[in-house]
């Protein structure tokens, strides 16, 4: 270890064969709870409900390697890579399992993947507006096309256009956490949308295609209870830093989407999907914290 998590407002480092990650673990009991950020995300944007689960079982929020405070190493990462990072990650810090994972968007892949790869160590899964598979199939045509051609290796934007996005970003995201503690808030956004750590975040995401085949690949869904949060109101983050005049494809990628959720609950006889007409996908934890954790309640109590 080094003293990398000297300068995290939560956690500590745990070595995994890949590099050092952070954890931040708080509360008792089992199954213990983890999160699993969004792409690009640092675990602590998860901290507002981390918290409030803590008061009833454990609750651990981390960073992938690549991101927030833990080891820089090349971007993307397999869905394999991830999940095996996150295997040793619980290990070497003494979270036992079986786990109840809770992904947002990209994290819910991993924690579908996860749950596919190891199922004897998942006793649930609530999945928030997670991203798919299986998404093209039920997109508008143009935008499925887009998706179906993702750049896994675009030239990189050149330093104004990163500097103009991260600055916007850092506005948005922090106009978005008003309220939450400063010593938190700071270093969260200054670690986040910082030169290096921004460039980091776009990466990630650049071999979606590969790591949709990579679930595909892994098997049959394990039979564990499951929520399914479909976020399909406003999202301030994307109405603020969208394009003008992409609102209706938004709104009409978010009923297909939903479309998606629905014949996936109807699939799985433990499954459900839950509708929320007052939050959006950035935003989904922030706005509603009661949501998340009375979805999370709801599946350990089955």
């Amino acid at each position: 270890m080094d003293d990398t998590a000297s300068t995290a407002p939560r956690g500590e480092l745990f070595d995994v064969s890949g590099g050092a990650m952070l954890l931040h673990r708080s509360g008792t009991g089992d199954p213990p709870v983890v999160f699993l950020a969004g792409g690009g995300m640092s675990g602590l944007y998860y901290w507002n409900v981390h918290d409030l689960v803590a008061e009833f079982t454990t609750s651990v929020i981390h960073d992938r390697l690549g991101l927030g405070w833990s080891d820089a190493v090349d971007l993307p990462r397999s869905g394999a890579q991830v999940t095996d990072d996150l295997r040793e990650l619980l290990r070497a810090a003494a979270v036992p399992g079986p786990y109840l994972l809770v992904g947002h968007s990209l994290g819910g892949l991993h924690a579908r993947l996860y749950a596919k790869r190891f199922p004897a160590e998942v006793a649930g899964l609530v999945l928030l507006d997670p991203t798919h598979e299986d998404i093209a199939d039920y997109l508008p045509e143009q935008e499925a096309r887009r998706l179906r051609n993702w750049n896994t290796d675009p030239s990189a934007p050149h330093a104004e256009q990163v500097n103009a996005m991260r600055s916007a970003y850092r506005a948005a995201f922090d106009r978005a956490l008003t309220g939450w503690p400063g010593d938190i808030r700071e270093p969260l956004l200054d670690r986040a949308f910082g030169d290096e750590g921004y460039r980091r975040s776009l990466r990630e995401p650049l071999n979606l295609r590969h790591l949709f085949d990579e679930v595909r690949d892994a098997g049959s869904e394990p039979d564990v209870p499951l929520i399914v949060v479909s976020a399909m109101g406003p999202d301030p983050i994307a109405d603020e830093l969208a394009p003008p005049g992409s609102r209706d494809e938004s709104a009409e990628s978010g009923r297909a989407k939903h479309r998606l959720y629905s014949d996936l609950a109807a699939a799985r006889p433990r499954a459900e999907i839950r509708r929320l007409d007052d939050a959006g996908h950035s935003n989904i934890t922030w706005s509603r914290p009661d949501a998340v954790v009375r979805a999370i309640r709801d599946v350990l109590t089955r």
